[in-house]
């Protein structure tokens, strides 16, 4: 299987394909969280690929859409582009061409858009994209406008069913909905995996040191951020997973007005203050609160963590257990 390529400009993907001579199967979409009704698409798109000899490929488009055309609409994206490019990359994608959106790409139309790109650059075979599925100029192109276009230039289009979990579609709306209500056990369902932040260790205020129980601060990449409150996490630090508990919150007992990301990780000693972090969020277990002073606090994180710990002993009992039929 070839590498994963992450291009930037249908010159990029000339250089990289254009002697090849094969063509491409493709979908087309902003993948925000790479959920599961994303994850079926792509992976008919692997295996069509292969099937033909064609590069598996999705285009997707950066910034996302409405913060060009309607910036006071654009939703605050689950993920970061990194971390979607990792995501098709794990699951075996072989290119991902991301686009520039602006209000020159935002005016092409739908005819446009399939002759110049898909046609012209990728030498598309077949695509493969969701019912409601819309695009070019004001989103005029519909999936019949796509068949339509498919017939006149030589390619085919297959329309993907979404994935149902409790009678709801699975849309990023629904995965940015639950995490910012904090119902991340729930986002985990719909993405497949749990939410995850990135970003940088950054130096704390030091009063973790001062309830005993002392933590890594994380600067947030992600627009989306959890619900404030306390939570049943891992934390990848220096190529190791931990579990951790994480306080999401303004730590309003020391009277905080920034909004911070903190967690205290189970056997882990080490102090640091530099270096990249990863928070995957499993549970929710509180609102924060304002305590009467830090030996209340200390109380209350030591029950929370006994609360993590209690979780993961639990679902560790659970994956344990065989499968009933």
């Amino acid at each position: 299987m070839s590498a994963f390529a992450a291009l930037h400009s249908c010159a990029e993907w000339a250089a990289r394909f254009g002697s090849s001579g094969r063509r491409a199967i493709v979908s087309v979409g902003n993948f925000d969280g790479l959920h599961l009704g994303h994850q079926k698409i792509i992976r008919q798109v692997i295996e069509c690929a292969q099937m033909d000899q064609c590069v598996s490929s999705v285009i997707t488009f950066d910034p996302h859409p409405l913060k060009v055309l309607r910036p006071g609409n654009a939703p605050p994206l689950v993920e970061t582009m990194n971390q979607r490019m990792e995501q098709l990359a794990a699951m075996g994608l072989e290119a991902a061409l991301v686009l520039r959106f602006d209000r020159a790409l935002a005016a092409l139309s739908p005819e446009e858009f399939v002759r110049g790109v898909l046609v012209q650059e990728l030498k598309t075979a077949a695509i493969l994209v969701g019912q409601n599925f819309r695009f070019g100029h004001r989103q005029e192109g519909t999936v019949e406008t796509l068949t339509e276009l498919g017939r006149r230039f030589g390619f085919s289009v297959q329309i993907v069913e979404p994935v149902v979990i409790d009678g709801e579609f699975i849309s990023s709306t629904g995965v940015r909905n639950s995490v910012a209500e904090g119902r991340v056990a729930r986002a985990a369902r719909l993405l497949g995996r749990p939410f995850a932040l990135t970003g940088e260790i950054v130096r704390g205020s030091g009063r973790g040191s001062t309830v005993l129980f002392p933590t890594l601060n994380l600067a947030a990449e992600q627009e989306l951020l959890p619900k404030v409150g306390v939570y049943a996490t891992e934390t990848r630090v220096e190529g190791r997973f931990y579990r951790s508990a994480t306080n999401v919150g303004f730590r309003p007992t020391f009277d905080g007005t920034l909004l911070g990301v903190e967690s205290h990780l189970f056997d882990f000693s080490r102090e640091l203050t530099k270096g990249r972090l990863e928070v995957r969020f499993w549970e929710r277990l509180r609102d924060e609160q304002k305590f009467s002073g830090p030996a209340e606090l200390r109380s209350q994180i030591a029950a929370d963590l006994h609360q993590v710990r209690d979780y993961f002993r639990r679902r560790d009992l659970a994956a344990t257990q065989p499968v009933r039929s």
